[in-house]
This record gives C-alpha cells, sequence and structure tokens, in this order.
C-alpha cells in the first residue's frame, strides 16, 4: 500500500485496502483463506492482525468501513484504564493492550493515544475503589489515591462537592477511536492480509461451516471463521445470541470551552469517570479541539440502528448540562459544538463474549464489548486468534453458555 492511500484510509476516505492489494474481487471469491473475520470494528480487527502474526492468511470483511460511524467502534476517543475493582482479569487485560496501542501509535501518522492520565472519583468508600486500588499495586500499574484537598489544588477545573477521594492512573489516558481502528487495518493490509467490504448474509451452512454469501452474490471459503460484528451479531444468529445481546443508544456531547482556556485542554486535565453508585458519568478533555467530551454510562433505551436514527434528545442534553453546571461550572453555558448517537452491545452482566459456535467448531463468536471493551481490542484479539488456532478453552467469564438473558451489570 502506498503511503498516500495508507494516510487516506486513516482519515476515513473513500479508499480501500482491497485496492491497493492486488487481489481482485473475484480471487478473493475463489481464495481458499485459513480464516474470514466478519467485522471491521476493534475487536475484529485485531482479530485478524494477530491472526495475521500467527502466519493465517485473513481476510477482514466489513459491510461499510473499518470503525465506521455506525459501529460499537466508530468515534473519536475511548477511555483506557486499570481500575476494574477486584477484576484483575480486565485489569491485565488493559495493561497488555495498551502496550499494543502504544506501539501502534508510534507507527500511525498521527497520535493514537494520549496519555492524559484516568481519573476515578467517588463519594463514598467503597469495594469497587478498595478493590482497584490493590490490584492495580498488585500488577505494579502506577496509581494514586488523592483526597480532596489535593484534588482541588491538581484539578480545579472540577468542583469537587460531596467527592471523597480519587484514583488517579497516569499512565492511561484517551485513545482515538476511529483513526486507532484505521490504521490498525492499514498496516494489517500492508503486511499482507486483506480487506474487503461486503454485506454478509447470515450463514446457514450444515456443520461444520464451509462458507458464506455475500449480499451481492459472491461466496467466501475459508477453514475457520470468527464473526465480531458488533450489535449485528444478533442479527447474523438470531436464534443463537437474539435474547443475550442487548443493543442500547447511548448519547454523547462535546462541549466548546471558552477561547483561549487552556484549563480543559488534555495537557491540564485528564480523562474522568465520576462514579455515583452503580452507574457514572464520564468524560475527556478537549482533545485535538474536538470540544470537552461528557457522557452518561448508564445504559440507555434499547436501539436498532438499522431501523432507528441517530438523533440526540432534548432529555439527554438536559440531564448532561445539569450535571456539566453542578460538576464543571466554568463550561455551564458552553456552546453545544457536536453531538453523537452510538451503541453498547452488551452482555448481560458486561462480560465479553469470545467462544466457539457451539454447532460449528470452525466459527468463533467475539463481542458484547458491553461499553468498556475498545480498550482491550488488543487482547481480545489475541485470545480469539488463540481459539481459532487450537490454543484451548475459553476463559469461563467469556464463554457463550455464561451469557444470560436477563441484564444484572457487574462489570463497570
Amino acid at each position: 500500500m502506498s503511503e498516500i492511500n495508507k494516510r487516506q484510509l486513516i482519515a476515513g476516505m473513500a479508499v480501500t485496502p482491497l485496492a491497493s492489494s492486488a487481489v481482485s474481487a473475484a480471487a478473493i471469491s475463489r481464495k481458499p483463506w485459513d480464516v474470514i473475520v466478519v467485522g471491521a470494528g476493534v475487536f475484529g480487527a485485531w482479530t485478524a492482525e494477530m491472526l495475521r502474526r500467527a502466519g493465517k492468511k485473513v481476510l477482514l470483511v466489513d459491510a461499510w468501513a473499518p470503525a465506521h460511524a455506525r459501529a460499537s467502534s466508530g468515534g473519536e476517543s475511548r477511555l483506557t484504564r486499570g481500575g476494574y475493582g477486584q477484576d484483575a482479569v480486565y485489569t491485565q487485560m488493559a495493561s497488555d493492550s495498551l502496550a499494543e496501542w502504544v506501539r501502534l501509535s508510534r507507527d500511525a501518522g498521527l497520535p493514537l493515544f494520549h496519555q492524559a492520565g484516568v481519573l476515578a472519583f467517588f463519594d463514598k468508600e467503597t469495594d469497587y475503589a478498595a478493590g482497584s486500588l490493590a490490584t492495580m499495586q498488585e500488577l505494579n500499574l502506577p496509581v494514586e489515591r488523592i483526597e480532596p484537598e489535593a484534588l482541588a489544588q491538581r484539578w480545579p477545573q472540577f468542583d469537587w462537592s460531596g467527592v471523597a477521594f480519587g484514583l488517579y492512573e497516569p499512565g492511561f489516558g484517551a485513545l482515538m477511536a476511529r483513526r486507532g481502528v484505521a490504521t490498525l487495518v492499514a498496516n494489517f493490509v500492508n503486511r499482507g492480509g486483506v480487506y474487503r467490504q461486503a454485506a454478509i448474509e447470515p450463514p446457514t451452512n450444515d456443520s461444520p461451516l464451509t462458507s458464506l454469501k455475500t449480499r451481492s452474490g459472491d461466496t467466501l471459503e475459508a477453514e475457520q471463521y470468527v464473526f465480531a460484528c458488533g450489535p449485528w451479531l444478533a442479527k447474523l444468529f438470531p436464534e443463537l445470541l437474539g435474547e443475550r445481546l442487548f443493543a442500547t443508544r447511548q448519547e454523547i456531547f462535546f462541549f466548546r470551552p471558552p477561547p483561549g482556556d487552556t484549563r480543559f485542554t488534555a495537557s491540564a486535565m485528564p480523562g474522568w469517570i465520576d462514579f455515583q453508585g452503580g452507574d457514572a458519568f464520564y468524560g475527556f478533555p478537549d482533545l485535538e479541539g474536538r470540544g470537552f467530551k461528557i457522557a452518561d454510562d448508564k445504559h440507555g433505551p434499547p436501539a436498532d440502528f438499522d431501523a432507528n436514527d441517530r438523533a440526540p434528545s432534548a432529555e439527554g442534553l438536559a440531564a448532561i448540562r445539569a450535571y456539566m453546571a453542578r460538576r464543571f461550572p466554568a463550561m455551564a453555558d458552553a456552546p453545544l459544538s457536536e453531538t453523537r448517537v452510538c451503541q453498547y452491545e452488551n452482555s448481560a452482566n458486561g462480560d465479553f463474549l469470545i467462544d466457539r459456535h457451539p454447532d460449528w467448531s470452525n466459527t468463533a463468536l467475539v463481542g458484547m464489548g458491553s461499553g468498556h471493551g475498545f480498550k482491550h481490542g488488543p487482547s481480545v484479539g489475541k485470545l480469539a486468534a488463540q481459539l481459532v488456532t487450537g490454543g484451548g478453552a475459553p476463559n469461563p467469564r467469556f464463554s457463550l453458555t455464561s451469557k444470560t438473558t436477563r441484564q444484572d451489570r457487574s462489570v463497570h
């Protein structure tokens, strides 16, 4: 791939890796691939890359584009953090993944990781906070407990009323989501992988899976298959996942800081999470001039974005403005500069899905990022690739059998 085409792909322009891969559409249909990965979001793209590193001939397919605007991996930014209470599996995955993101960012033409730090703060002592601190210390991840007086001295942009303490993770920060996935796919293609834009029909083959059909009528064949399609997993496998995957509508807002005011830039404030009981508000400093980002992490109403539009609600904006006026008084009257409506694709409790199809031994299902999964893309891709290449049984927490049909979120 030429450097120009690579930069255009990363920028999200209408240049596909296929065009520079010297592989025709007809050849893609005829070629027997080792693995076909369906879905070029963060889980699918990292799975494809890890399989490529393992020496596999990999075809990556997506209906639109890597981390497109409809995807759970789309948009500008995602937090990367280590705090997960006593849930060491996710803390370790976040740390391992961060090393991959940093390497990818160093190779990119634009930054993919902003080490702004992440600050979680609490209104009372909780098992989650104590567990987060202990787990990160056990794993030798930098973390600092900060009391209210010190919080006010270090970050006066916040109103710290009602806050008991904060946990600051200086090694983490913000990932540039769409750009990161587009960069990863561009590198994947440049190093021998192949990408194709195509819509896949729901598979109906007998066991094991032998081929996929595209909506344009092509047949794609491989020895192994991975489906990492975000909320569309439930549409490709309705009987299997239709009641186990919960897609929810999530509203994101960006506000314009005062002109010339540097208090809300990444050099002056961290990404943050305000834990208030079970759910939380979270946000980012003004990254690359896009605005001060803020959202409610509480799961929204069910959503089908093939049928519904993505217009934000007046109620959602009002709730965010009320919160912002309380916690960030200098931003109380800030103009709204941008909105996004995206989706979480949740499991019942927040754990991921990384498992084999129960009937097709050569097929893996990867998804249920549950609003916190983006940062873990490299680790998820590694686990999925190990599953495909015969690396043993999945973690029981990521198994299909552990996915219930009643929501009871426990992973944050």
